[in-house]
């Protein structure tokens, strides 16, 4: 190293110095930490969840009730070929079989299965996003291993941001916190493959939410 570099960077470190001595006012002060860092969703929840749901590559299907529920998943099987859906959920079971949809649960089909169904526990309008934990009756194996993920879920369950899920999570475990919680943002995906987009990376590679209207 040559003299020049040396009294540059003794130069660039005597500065360094001096500004961490040196008080400076803060120029920040003013500023409200409580107030909202993004700006509000301007049209309805529901709405603003299923446009950023489309764009992140997932599905979007509303029903106007349960039995419309029943017709739009018998309309994915035949449109899909699918034989059935595998679910490890003793809610959906109960809703499924009033529904007369077509489903088993045999874990030795497990790794066979195509088209996996699970509950939620919120869906979050900003990012299109769905939040699901380990609260859930379906474990941690049904939100990643399905070739297609179907999630069932209600309108009274989109909330604007994910501090309102998780707010809303605190309240209704309280003491019981799941393990684990995850955010899904459209099906699974990965460019870091050659620079190239490749669905079903690390997940599912298709996403579908079936949302069931159930507020008035």
């Amino acid at each position: 190293m040559n003299m020049e570099e040396t009294t540059t960077k003794e130069k660039i470190l005597k500065r360094v110095r001096d500004a961490l001595i040196s008080k400076m006012e803060n120029p920040f002060k003013d500023v409200d930490s409580g107030s909202p860092v993004m700006i509000g969703i301007e049209e309805e929840k529901e709405v603003a969840f299923a446009r950023k749901l489309m764009e992140m590559g997932g599905t979007f299907i509303y029903c106007e009730n349960e039995k419309n529920l029943g017709e739009n998943l018998k309309f994915l099987l035949d449109q899909k070929g699918w034989k059935d859906f595998f679910l490890l959920d003793k809610k959906l079971e109960l809703l499924f079989r009033s529904l007369n949809i077509p489903f088993q649960n045999n874990p030795d089909l497990f790794n066979n299965m195509v088209a996996g169904v699970t509950r939620c526990e919120y869906l979050i309008a900003r990012f299109g996003s769905v939040l699901v934990s380990s609260g859930l009756d379906t474990g941690r194996r049904m939100f990643v291993f399905p070739e297609s993920h179907v999630v069932v879920a209600y309108t009274s369950q989109v909330v604007e941001e994910l501090q309102d899920a998780l707010k809303g999570m605190r309240k209704r475990y309280q003491e019981k916190f799941p393990s684990q919680m995850t955010v899904i943002t459209g099906p699974s995906r990965t460019a870091d493959i050659e620079k190239t987009l490749v669905m079903g990376a690390h997940g599912p590679r298709e996403l579908y939410v079936f949302v069931v209207d159930d507020e008035d």
